[in-house]
């Protein structure tokens, strides 16, 4: 199979969708991999590695989306790219589509086949392509937050641990999977006293048994909700629902019984987010403030430590690539369910339900979906 792997596109996106590791993996199992020159010099690959590595360079995009079978990305395809898709072609990457009818618009329209990592599953009910990157944004919320809440920015000009006779800042953490648990943790790390957020009294009980006397978690009722927002310094927003839009749990009439200069870091914001007035931002432009609030929304934050985030999806993706280019994505998907789990749009049909209960469209059972 020939394997592409272009350039990111994204504002300040210097992540690569293959390492030098994995085109020589690919190259080893008898497959052709191209990969556009300057990929990976953001994550510090230089071209040579990938030479080296036994791939191919080409000079720009074009060349990778007219020719590659598959199409390996870190991020969604933007919209140039989507119009250089097409039937027959594997896209590999995330795709967050729930949000975003605009993309699942144009890739039902190219009639490629798209398997979003973010929705692909493993046996224990997680997701272990979305669990590298949001391990890596749950430890960098807290930094990005203690940064929002510098006075130079619009916050509180609270320090996180505080000082001596100067109390700590107040972090309230919603929801406690593989973002939260993170998040908490350099959070309380960092000093900060830390309240964590969630429906689950068995993922409450881990954190009590991990954290015991560390860190404080509470039922996310409404109420528990209202209640802990209005008097925290930073509110981290780590909500999943797998494939869906993010839950708004807060509102933007909340915002008014905050404290003036508080921050909130929405790391929810792929799918949505999960604050009423979240807006997608960027590493150039970052935050913004409604009602005296800062909001730090960037939808690609593990794109700040790009050589680690890298690296740690690189290590998750590659045994997935590999079936998908060993067996070809129909064989690979019987095989594996949950390879299947990751199959989003083919041949112009929406395969995935989460994602057709969010944008209101018509979903054909991936099982289906393989026989066309």
């Amino acid at each position: 199979m020939l394997i592409g792997c272009p350039k990111e596109i994204k504002n300040q996106e210097y992540r690569v969708g293959m390492t030098p590791a994995a085109a020589r993996e690919a190259v080893a199992h008898g497959h052709d991999v191209l990969i556009e020159a300057g990929a990976g010099v953001g994550a510090g690959f230089p071209d040579a590695d990938y030479e080296a590595a036994g791939a191919r360079l080409s000079d720009g995009p074009g060349q990778i989306f007219a020719e590659a079978e598959m199409v390996v990305k870190v991020k969604e395809p933007q919209a140039g790219e989507r119009k250089q898709l097409r039937e027959g072609q594997v896209l590999f990457t995330y795709l967050h589509l729930a949000p975003d009818p605009e993309q699942t618009n144009d890739l039902l329209e190219s009639g490629v086949t798209a398997i979003a990592y973010e929705t692909v599953t493993d046996d224990r009910g997680g997701l272990p392509l979305l669990a590298p990157m949001s391990e890596v944004a749950g430890r960098l919320s807290p930094q990005v937050g203690a940064w929002a809440l510098q006075k130079a920015n619009g916050g509180r000009g609270v320090l996180m641990g505080g000082v001596p006779g100067v109390g700590p800042a107040d972090v309230v953490v919603i929801g406690s999977g593989v973002v939260g648990t993170y998040a908490a943790r350099v959070a309380a790390g960092m000093g900060a006293q830390v309240t964590v957020l969630d429906l689950s009294l068995d993922r409450m009980r881990y954190l009590d048994d991990c954290y015991n006397g560390v860190l404080t978690t509470r039922y996310a009722s409404r109420a528990a909700t209202e209640e802990l927002v209005a008097t925290a310094d930073l509110v981290i927003g780590a909500v999943l629902i797998p494939g869906a839009a993010a839950p708004k749990l807060v509102t933007k009439a909340q915002l008014s019984d905050m404290k003036p200069g508080a921050a909130i870091v929405d790391v929810a914001i792929d799918q949505g987010g999960c604050f009423e007035t979240s807006k997608a931002t960027t590493h150039d432009d970052p935050i913004y403030i409604v009602d005296g609030i800062v909001h730090y929304c960037v939808a690609n934050m593990p794109g700040a430590v790009a050589r680690s985030s890298t690296i740690a999806l690189g290590n998750a993706t590659l045994p997935f690539l590999l079936q998908l280019a060993n067996k070809g994505w129909r064989e690979a998907c019987k095989d594996n369910p949950h390879l299947l789990a990751g199959l989003n749009t083919h041949m112009g049909k929406l395969t995935n339900f989460p994602v057709g209960q969010a944008l209101t469209m018509d979903v054909l059972s991936p099982k289906l979906a393989l026989s066309m």
